[in-house]
């Protein structure tokens, strides 16, 4: 369902940037599809579509939904190496991620990985 938006882009030969490959990726993480967001991440590097933090986001949230915990650190992992910075989200989704699969120890490295900027954001957000 969620590619199918993507093929009447393709159709109507709309290119596809960032925005519109967010999109399809944020269809999928509420649907559930970790799967399909991945698919479409790969695609978007294939075509050299440049991921942004919105758009980490939407996988890693996509794998947290499923408790894709491994997947969800390598794209934390893939974001930190990239020139974009984890944000308060990313760090969260991960943290959330290795709850559901019981990974204590990985969560807690995610949480030591948070800047103080982060970690303050974060804070206040659940004040």
């Amino acid at each position: 369902r969620t590619f199918q938006l993507l093929r009447v882009m393709t159709q109507m030969k709309v290119q596809s940037n960032t925005i519109s490959c967010n999109a399809v990726i944020s269809a999928c993480e509420k649907d559930g599809e970790w799967q399909q967001a991945l698919q479409m991440f790969m695609l978007m590097n294939q075509s050299k579509v440049e991921p942004s933090v919105i758009t980490y986001n939407a996988v890693i949230g996509a794998c947290e939904k499923t408790g894709e915990c491994e997947k969800a650190l390598q794209l934390s992992s893939m974001m930190a190496q990239s020139e974009l910075e984890l944000d308060t989200v990313s760090f969260t989704m991960s943290i959330s991620a290795c709850e559901k699969c019981s990974e204590w120890g990985k969560a807690l490295r995610c949480f030591r990985g948070m800047s103080y900027s982060n970690w303050k954001a974060l804070c206040y957000q659940h004040a």
